[in-house]
Formats: C-alpha cells, sequence, structure tokens
C-alpha cells in the first residue's frame, strides 16, 4: 500500500510547474509525512485547472460512516496471491468504493516523494523512494476523488484515494508487494479527461524502476504527529536502484 508520502515545494511553485492555479486559500506548509486523515493538494478532473485541499482516505458518497480507504487496488478481488507479473483484469472496475470514481471521479496527487517498507515489516524498516527523471519537480500519482456528506455535523468531505498496482523492480527490493500509479508527464491531462475506461485503464501501471531510488529511513515516520526534514534523513549507506 501507499499510506505516507509527502509534498515540500512550495505550493506556488508547485501549481506553475502543473500549470495549475494555486487554491485561493494558501495556508500550505510542506508535508515530510503526509498521513492519513491529513488534507494534501489534488486536482479533480471536475476543476482541472485549480489545485484544491482534498482529505487523504477516501470515503464513497454512499457510506454510513468515515471509511479512509488510502488506496484502490487496481487488481480489485483479482490477484490475491499478489503475482507481480499478473497482468489480467482490473478489478477496479467492480468494487462499489471505485466504480464510479474511476469512470468519473479521477484525480492527480502531486507529491515529491513516498515512503514503503517490506511488505512484513511495513512501516519499523521504511523506506523514502522518489524519482531521479524529474529534477526534484513533484510527480502525480493516479487518485480517485468523492464527496461525502457528513449528517452528523452536516458538512461535505472531499477525499482522495491513491491507486495501487503490482510492484516494479524497485519495490520488488525492499521488498514491498504493491506499488502506487504514478503518471508519466504526458499522461497527467488524459486522466482528468472524460477518456472512455478502455483509454484511462492502461494508464494504470508501475512507473519504470530504472527511474527511481530509495533509501532507508528511521521508523520514526511511523508516528503522524511528526513532520520535518529530518525524518528523510538516510540512517544507512543504502541505496536501492535498478540499472
Amino acid at each position: 500500500m501507499c499510506g505516507r508520502f509527502g509534498l515540500i515545494n512550495d505550493l506556488e511553485e508547485v501549481a506553475q510547474q502543473l500549470d495549475v492555479f494555486p487554491p485561493e486559500q494558501n495556508n500550505f506548509a510542506p508535508n515530510y509525512n503526509t498521513s492519513p486523515g491529513d488534507y494534501s493538494p489534488v486536482i479533480t478532473n471536475q476543476q482541472p485547472d485549480l489545485l484544491q485541499f482534498f482529505q487523504f482516505g477516501l470515503t464513497p458518497h454512499w457510506a454510513k460512516k468515515r471509511l479512509y480507504l488510502l488506496n484502490a487496488r487496481a487488481e480489485g478481488d483479482f490477484n490475491k496471491d499478489n503475482n507481480p507479473t499478473y497482468q489480467g483484469v482490473l478489478g477496479i472496475t467492480q468494487k462499489p468504493a471505485f466504480k464510479k470514481a474511476i469512470r468519473s471521479q479521477r484525480c492527480l496527487v502531486p507529491a515529491n516523494f513516498f515512503i514503503e517498507g517490506p511488505t512484513k515489516e511495513k512501516l519499523n524498516k521504511p523506506y523514502v523512494v522518489y524519482l531521479t527523471d524529474r529534477n526534484k519537480k513533484p510527480f502525480c500519482f493516479a487518485g480517485l476523488w468523492d464527496t461525502w456528506h457528513d449528517r452528523e455535523k452536516n458538512v461535505l468531505v472531499n477525499s482522495f484515494t491513491i491507486i495501487t498496482t503490482t510492484p516494479n523492480a524497485l519495490l520488488a527490493k525492499i521488498p514491498h508487494h504493491r506499488s502506487p500509479v504514478i503518471l508519466p508527464k504526458n499522461a497527467e491531462k488524459q486522466w482528468l479527461s472524460d477518456a472512455p475506461l478502455k483509454e484511462i485503464l492502461p494508464l494504470i501501471t508501475s512507473y519504470p524502476a530504472q527511474y527511481m531510488q530509495a533509501y532507508p529511513i528511521d521508523p520514526a515516520i511511523k508516528n503522524p504527529k511528526l513532520n520535518s526534514r529530518s525524518l528523510l534523513k538516510k540512517i544507512d549507506n543504502t541505496l536501492l536502484e535498478v540499472e
């Protein structure tokens, strides 16, 4: 899964790089540890020229209570053995929480890096994973969004989830059994378009491993209350990469 990520660029700079307008109210500070429940900038297909703040952890519009679905598994109920070479049906199109969103409520989730740990140890042995082909500029996860009515508080909650798929060779080195879907720069606008599923589903794939690196950091990142550059400090000289 992808339960932690960071966006540390100035938001005006992010907006410029993604060719959108910044939020009207901008009190965003660099977030080195975006955690479930945090608000983070997204670009939705509904307003593709504007950065907005949505909550990390999707609650479908039909839910009776807050759900915080952090990730949308591309294979849905298929590939239960987590076969890294799986190329079958993408069951995300059938899952109740995502079948509407994958068709009409897609979003981009800007980030500079994400945090992942081994499948067993999880964030007890975390790694920072980042791209080497973006020159420190933010990339975008493929996300889905929805709006839920919190009837108890009588407020609308806009939230998002990050789509995950099978791991590439870099994630397999951690080793982790999933990879967040990172869109190539030239696919971002297509993801936000009204293109049919047959054109969208091929975009759901793992990012080329040769353009990614990872290194280990302190498990302090597990604490969602911590948020500083020091969290990204290397704890040894290990560097994971794929040639």
